[in-house]
């Protein structure tokens, strides 16, 4: 691909995604709506950034000018940061922009952040079952969450009337190596964390995904779960069910640490294999 465009670049994962790309030889155009504009950026992301905003579709299209495909990460990354309907417009609006734009720029490919918290996160209510895979959709529980689930119905009309295949990321609570200081103080309540499973994902392992979902022989508009490999607990995953979900049905074995958020579509069609873990960070 001549050129990939990053939205949401000077975020913890776009930055993370920008660098993989850089050092697979990939051309990036990297844009967010905050931070330091052309030259100042070049040290932290390695190439110049661009500052648009993407809710104005005129910008969007801009961006996306003679670019062959887009990462688009950009979003409020999170329910509570701002009223719930700030959130809905914004994001729904940043998504349809973006995913209109790569229509009339006549993009090869569109990956884009999803999320898990289309799942049915926080599992206040429990989840209908365990590992928790793709089917388990959707459940939207916050204006985020249901911005999410729209936008994954725009990807797949938009890509029926284009052709363009759109690949959506479930991801989930991203990590960069620095966050798992933190991690021992999950341990000693398992409720504390239930809302996602115990799941978390490296943004390094992200930044895999996206750059396998720009090839990935697929087409249409497809949806992935982007998780580590492990949950973010360090006492089994069978332990952590019955504690917690008594109720809920597992489905079947698991291994011992294994995710509960199941990430076997996204190696078997995207190829992702998380390669990184709290485990490599902290002892336990």
């Amino acid at each position: 691909m001549s050129k990939i465009v990053v939205t949401g670049a000077n975020g913890k994962t776009g930055r993370v995604v920008v660098a993989d790309l850089l050092a697979h030889g990939h051309e990036v155009v990297a844009t967010d709506a905050v931070g330091p504009a052309g030259h100042l950026s070049v040290p932290v992301l390695g190439v110049p950034l661009l500052v648009a905003d993407l809710t104005d579709y005129g910008q969007a299209f801009e961006v996306l000018q003679d670019a062959a495909a887009v990462v688009h990460l950009a979003n409020i990354p999170a329910p509570g940061m701002y009223p719930p309907a700030v959130t809905f417009n914004r994001n729904t609006a940043m998504n349809a922009n973006v995913f209109l734009a790569a229509r009339a720029a006549g993009l090869t490919r569109v990956v884009w952040s999803s999320s898990e918290t289309t799942l049915g996160l926080p599992f206040d209510t429990p989840p209908v079952y365990a590992p928790v895979d793709e089917d388990h959709f959707p459940y939207p529980t916050t204006t985020y969450a249901l911005s999410k689930v729209v936008g994954e119905t725009l990807a797949r009309e938009i890509s029926g009337w284009s052709g363009i295949p759109f690949v959506g990321l479930r991801l989930s609570n991203v990590h960069a190596p620095a966050d798992y200081a933190a991690v021992p103080g999950y341990w000693a309540d398992p409720h504390a964390r239930k809302w996602n499973l115990w799941g978390y994902v490296d943004a390094r392992d992200v930044a895999a995904a996206c750059r396998l979902a720009l090839s990935a022989p697929v087409t249409g508009a497809t949806s992935y779960v982007i998780a580590a490999a492990d949950t973010i607990m360090n006492r089994s995953s069978a332990a952590l069910m019955a504690e917690v979900f008594p109720d809920v049905p597992i489905r079947r074995e698991l291994g011992e640490f294994e995710t509960l958020l199941s990430i076997d579509r996204a190696r078997a069609v995207l190829g992702y294999a998380p390669a990184h873990s709290w485990r490599d960070h902290v002892e336990h």
